[in-house]
């Protein structure tokens, strides 16, 4: 080995990138600060409502308080709807997701075709948000909790099976090798082999997509969807700032509650 490749080899300083990953670092550093400027230059950005933004913002709380908590009494059937609506979507989205769990879980899939049509269908339901589905379901049932429903568990469909089928290709083959030695049928393989092994991580999903359900169907009247939404988007068109601030302190306080109720459940799960 000559003195140079022996020199650059081992160099006597030692540095953590070679020069080429060092490029493609900068590389990378470049084309992201290029991307963001971009955006920023093609959104067309009006600056200067930046320059007041605090005064606005200090006018906005100042007409927000003292909240009109008379308004309660109103507010307390439309939230609680907005629970219904999480809850109910949640149930339908555990009914419809779990055997579309089993058909995009390799080893308990059929075969590739079931396998892509059990990946796609989880695919889409994650694309879409849940607003885009409300307003889908708004056209197809009309306004109401429904369409709410309807969209909180096509959105958590995708959610909820990628977890379950994650969780089913992860299993110990062990105990479903066994049960099929017994000349057991294929849906007793599923029920006395797999289920019993994914079933914390079950339990454990649909709580987390039910607490995260609460939050979504919140915004959902704002389509028209039921739900809480429908109060405060009326109020804020009609500018009862006071309003407004009695329903978001409502909201925050059952997203409270209810990411209390999932973490304790979820830690006892675990």
């Amino acid at each position: 080995m000559t003195d140079v490749k022996h020199a650059k080899k081992y160099p006597e300083i030692w540095r953590r990138f070679s020069p080429r990953e060092t490029l493609i670092r900068y590389v990378w550093y470049v084309s992201i600060v290029g991307i963001a400027v971009w955006s920023v230059s093609d959104l067309n950005i009006p600056w200067f409502y930046f320059l007041d933004a605090h005064v606005q913002a200090g006018d906005l709380l100042t007409r927000m308080w003292p909240p009109a908590w008379g308004y309660f009494d109103q507010l307390l059937g439309a939230l609680l709807e907005t629970v219904h609506i999480a809850t109910l979507g949640t149930v339908v989205t555990v009914v419809i997701s779990f055997p579309i769990a089993f058909l995009a879980a390799r080893n308990t899939t059929l075969n590739a075709v079931t396998w892509l049509i059990g990946r796609l269908i989880l695919v889409t339901s994650r694309s879409v948000n849940t607003v885009i589905w409300g307003l889908l379901f708004v056209a197809i049932f009309g306004p109401g909790a429904l369409a709410g429903i309807w969209a909180i568990a096509m959105r958590s469909i995708g959610f909820t099976g990628k977890l379950i089928a994650e969780a089913i290709e992860e299993i110990d083959q062990g105990p479903v090798e066994a049960i099929e030695s017994t000349g057991a049928s294929r849906l007793q393989v599923l029920w006395f082999g797999i289920l019993p092994q994914v079933l914390p991580v079950i339990y454990g999903t649909v709580v987390y997509r039910w607490d995260i359900n609460i939050r979504e169907s919140t915004v959902l009247g704002f389509v028209g969807a039921g739900g809480i939404g429908i109060l405060l988007y009326s109020s804020v068109n009609q500018f009862l700032w006071r309003e407004v601030s009695v329903i978001l302190i409502s909201v925050f306080i059952v997203v409270v509650i209810s990411e209390f109720i999932s973490a304790s459940v979820r830690e006892r799960i675990t």
